[in-house]
């Protein structure tokens, strides 16, 4: 459905996006999983043909955005991560404004604004001001505007951030309804758990680079059977990476004079065997906590820290 081709971004010295190519079946929802500012609104933006890329190409279904971009934004929607919303006007005016932005009229623009408002759960509230919703309402509202024209593919840049997590499963169940419905869903997140549970294949990206890509099954895979140590304390780190390093089950992630990350392989025994090293050698140790295999387990061997740091 959607084909990325060595897609980059650089915004003076900043290399945003970084030739970075990934495609999304159709009927899925692809994840693009990473920290505030690994460039995953960038991404979105360049995909959705808001924002011009310095090198690399997409296409939908074989078509070149560059060459027919009004031809295949007719087919997408867009639901950007500030909520785009007239408080002054009601939910049905704004709903009604969008989808006359996107061709409809008549009968089947009135169809779909009341559609778009059961989707989301807001008929009883169509009449009223969007100054008077909660975020969570509006961050609704923001969804069914990008689905008001019934889109075959829709692009959501974190769609749930800041709200209350009622608010959250309310919009993954619309977005999974469309889904099941035959929609593609390119999604942006920062939450792991989001990313785990909802998505069907993801992408690690971190500093404009994708760092990792497949199932979820498919990413712990790369990870192995092993768990993610991380120690910290005050260390020098030559000496502790030189002193953990002639473990065969252990494999030093990283090493710093504040944290340690590790590898331990072998059903908990590698990690057993890691603490007893650990306890043993005097290194000055504030704590220590131990990780299954995970996207967080896997983003710390990719990167050395925690997707949430």
């Amino acid at each position: 459905m959607i084909q990325v081709k060595a897609l980059s971004k650089r915004y003076g010295d900043l290399q945003a996006v970084d030739r970075i190519s990934f495609e999304v079946r159709e009927g899925e929802i692809y994840g693009l999983l990473g920290p505030n500012g690994a460039g995953k609104t960038t991404t979105l933006s360049m995909v959705s043909g808001l924002l011009q890329p310095d090198e690399g190409s997409v296409l939908y279904g074989g078509v070149d955005l560059a060459t027919d971009p009004l031809g295949v934004k007719q087919d997408l929607g867009v639901v950007p991560q500030e909520v785009a919303l007239y408080e002054e006007l009601t939910a049905r005016e704004n709903l009604r404004f969008w989808g006359g932005l996107y061709g409809l009229g008549g009968a089947k623009l009135k169809e779909a604004v009341n559609a778009g408002l059961d989707l989301v759960g807001l008929t009883g509230r169509a009449d009223d001001k969007v100054k008077t919703f909660s975020g969570g309402m509006k961050r609704r509202l923001n969804l069914s505007m990008g689905l008001v024209h019934r889109p075959r593919v829709v692009m959501m840049d974190e769609p749930t951030v800041g709200i209350d997590p009622q608010a959250r499963a309310n919009i993954l169940d619309v977005i999974r309804d469309i889904v099941k419905a035959g929609t593609t869903v390119l999604y942006t997140t920062h939450y792991l758990e989001e990313a785990e549970e909802f998505c069907d294949r993801i992408a690690i990206m971190d500093h404009g680079k994708i760092l990792a890509e497949g199932t979820l099954d498919e990413l712990k895979r790369m990870l192995g059977e092993g768990e993610i140590v991380t120690v910290r304390g005050t260390f020098d780190p030559d000496r502790a990476r030189d002193d953990l390093q002639e473990l065969d089950s252990v494999h030093v992630i990283s090493a710093d004079e504040n944290q340690l990350v590790l590898s331990a392989a072998g059903d908990g025994a590698g990690a057993v065997k890691l603490l007893s090293k650990i306890l043993d050698g005097g290194l000055d140790v504030d704590g220590v906590s131990i990780q299954p295999p995970s996207l967080n387990g896997l983003f710390l061997k990719l990167t050395g820290r925690e997707l949430r740091d």
